[in-house]
């Protein structure tokens, strides 16, 4: 059974994710279900906690970014949010998230 699917506004950014467009600020307007807001809320929170992973490891000075595997896993996660935006995305998110190049072919 399909579930009704409602508006959110998402800032990624912030990994704020909300009903209201004019609460706050937001980047993309999609249509989700309940299932995909939660799948799409785990990724922003996988990627705040791999953000302070992030900060403490750059006060080891002899690891270089792309050696940094916490970096690596932010960078996949962040893919997958933007290609979860761009699947559930109206026109124009998923325009802009195409002008951007950051999703793989396979997206």
């Amino acid at each position: 059974m399909d579930e009704q699917k409602k508006t959110y506004y998402i800032d990624v950014g912030t990994g704020h994710i909300t009903q209201n467009a004019t609460s706050s600020t937001w980047s993309y307007k999609i249509q989700a279900n309940d299932e995909e807001i939660i799948q799409l809320r785990e990724l922003f929170d996988q990627n705040y906690s791999t953000e302070w992973k992030n900060f403490f490891r750059a006060h080891v000075p002899y690891v270089e970014y792309h050696y940094d595997r916490s970096n690596d896993e932010y960078d996949q996660t962040i893919q997958q949010v933007y290609g979860m935006i761009h699947k559930l995305g109206d026109t124009e998110s998923r325009n802009h998230i195409e002008s951007m190049n950051i999703l793989s072919k396979r997206e």
